[in-house]
């Protein structure tokens, strides 16, 4: 095999490296960011956890707040372990690299070694002078010239391809001693991790035990706060059965079940269902503790859950944001809960509930992003829970299909 196509080969064999590391860069930057959003949840949960000890809490909302943290510490040892076997092929992957720059490196200093001794030995055999005026005619001197200053340009080019190729298999080196520490740090963060895992679940197995011991007792409070909900549920539903056909009756429509929409609000639909998936939270950072649709309850067996959209707990304090352009068209305080802002993108809805305060009026428009309100804490078990539904016209839709990452 020819040294050219050694050389082409080593070139495509970096070249695929380099493809490999970036794809596995944007990767390892996604995993970090997981686990950052992880932690700061845990310590959301903690934090809340804290504050409630000093609240009369029942068992039942220790096990769920308990069930919560222990959920989230298990995504972080997934994401925690996913980052350590991604360094694992990213060390092993820069190991091979060296040993392919290594290769290169000391075939180039073989080359430049035969060149210098060539060199050497041509110099020592005639000077350049007597090389020129040696020559048999003035284009021969002029030929000779010209190879002259390509052999002086070849061996400065051999030089620094060495000097390159030495900086690279020492930048390599570095980032394989630094990536060998990264990963070390993060299998200590796990070890500890699994500790604080197993010490929550030993908590939650003692809650665990006292409510089945008082089962019946448990779920009936269960159902009365599940009666709660769907009383709150019906009022979200008959407001906006009322907003279309006040809707419809203005714009001389006879449906009930849709909106009669302007060719502006069909556009504002067609944007908003472009985007599914992508919305933003309606909150700056949250945890979902209580999911769309119906669910069992994951201690009291005889029991369910069921919600028409989702419950986000966050920091005391925190606003409810806008997740789409859209109208402000209704302001209204639901028996039983707080208050709720409706907003209107075409035939979408957005209600924002358990609000104590709004940034906002009835009839305006809102951008994404910004602020409707206030959440609500609730004076009982602590926490600052966001209601949070989707409908279009009266359709109910899993928030988690249109929120990116819920």
């Amino acid at each position: 095999m020819t040294r050219p196509l050694v050389r082409h080969l080593i070139l495509i064999g970096l070249l695929f490296f380099n493809l490999q590391t970036f794809s596995q860069t944007d990767k390892r930057e996604e995993l970090e960011q997981r686990r950052l959003e992880l932690q700061q949840e845990i310590k959301r949960i903690n934090n809340l956890r804290t504050s409630n000890l000093k609240k009369e809490k029942s068992i039942l909302t220790e096990v769920e707040d308990l069930q919560q943290k222990i959920r989230a510490t298990e995504s972080l040892i997934r994401v925690t372990n996913q980052q350590a076997n991604l360094l694992t092929r990213e060390i092993n992957s820069n190991q091979n690299k060296i040993g392919t720059l290594r290769k290169e490196l000391e075939k180039l200093k073989e080359d430049y070694s035969r060149m210098i001794q060539k060199s050497y030995r041509s110099k020592s055999q005639q000077s350049r002078i007597m090389f020129l005026l040696s020559a048999e005619s003035f284009l021969q001197a002029y030929k000779r010239l010209q190879y002259m200053k390509q052999y002086a340009n070849y061996r400065k080019q051999q030089g620094d391809e060495i000097k390159t190729r030495t900086e690279d298999l020492q930048k390599l080196n570095q980032n394989l001693a630094e990536q060998k520490k990264t990963k070390e740090k993060l299998i200590a963060e796990n070890r500890a991790t699994r500790a604080q895992l197993e010490e929550s679940k030993k908590a939650q197995e003692v809650l665990v035990s006292t409510i089945r011991k008082k089962e019946g007792q448990f779920a009936a409070e269960l159902n009365r706060k599940q009666k709660e909900i769907n009383s709150i549920d019906r009022a979200i539903e008959k407001i906006i059965a009322d907003a279309i056909a006040k809707n419809n009756e203005e714009s001389g429509s006879t449906s009930r079940e849709v909106f009669a929409l302007t060719p502006e609000a069909k556009a504002l639909a067609a944007n908003f269902a472009s985007n599914k998936g992508k919305l933003p939270w309606p909150v700056r950072t949250g945890t979902v503790v209580m999911k769309f649709g119906v669910q069992p309850h994951p201690i009291v067996k005889s029991a369910t859950k069921n919600s028409n959209g989702v419950r986000i707990a966050t920091d005391p304090g925190s606003s409810a944001r806008a997740v789409f352009a859209g109208t402000v068209s209704e302001i209204i305080a639901i028996k039983g809960s707080s208050l709720m802002v409706m907003l209107r993108h075409g035939d979408y809805i957005t209600v924002y509930n358990h609000l104590s305060s709004s940034n906002v009026r009835k009839g305006q428009q809102v951008n994404m992003g910004d602020e409707i309100g206030k959440i609500a804490t609730d004076i009982t078990d602590g926490r600052t829970t966001l209601y949070f539904v989707m409908f279009k016209n009266n359709q109910k839709l899993d928030p988690a299909d249109w929120i990116y990452k819920m």
